[in-house]
């Protein structure tokens, strides 16, 4: 238990799963969040999205954790779970393309910490460390939470 709130796994569709066999350029871990509405649903969909559009190949996902939201707590909890992909993109453009998808699946920026449909952040892009006013690499402080750490251990087997 995190704050009181119980934690949890759930799967769906998608979650979890293995599509792909290493082969591309870079890897990255793409850490997937979300609270409004069919959360489930919708990573189901961006992850079909993804297979199809070709900019990132999806080499597999982990089960989706239950979660209690932090910064604004005035929301309901959150599902969290981790893709490993690949990628030709650089770090920034592959940043730009992740913003776009979440738009795409209505992503609404109203306040910081705020409820949302969709949450992609890079977690890790390759080995690489790097810093610029709009991406840091590793994401910072990923390592302080439950929500990363845990579903990275379901795939951790993609990222060697």
């Amino acid at each position: 238990m995190i704050g009181g709130a119980k934690m949890g796994w759930r799967t769906s569709r998608r979650f979890p799963g293995r599509y792909c066999k290493p082969g591309g350029i870079h890897r990255v871990v793409i850490g997937v969040g979300g609270n409004v509405g069919d959360t489930a649903a919708r990573f189901d969909r961006m992850v079909d999205y993804l297979r199809k559009n070709g900019r990132i190949r999806v080499l597999g996902t982990s089960p989706l954790l239950k979660n209690p939201p932090f910064g604004y707590l005035d929301q309901p909890d959150f599902l969290n779970g981790v893709m490993v992909a690949e990628t030709r993109l650089d770090p920034l453009a592959l940043l730009r393309y992740m913003l776009w998808v979440e738009k795409r699946f209505g992503r609404r920026r109203s306040f910081k910490n705020a409820p949302r449909t969709l949450d992609l952040d890079i977690i890790f892009y390759d080995d690489i460390r790097f810093s610029s006013r709009r991406l840091r690499l590793p994401h910072p402080h990923y390592h302080e939470r439950d929500s990363v750490m845990l579903p990275l251990a379901f795939v951790k087997d993609l990222l060697i």
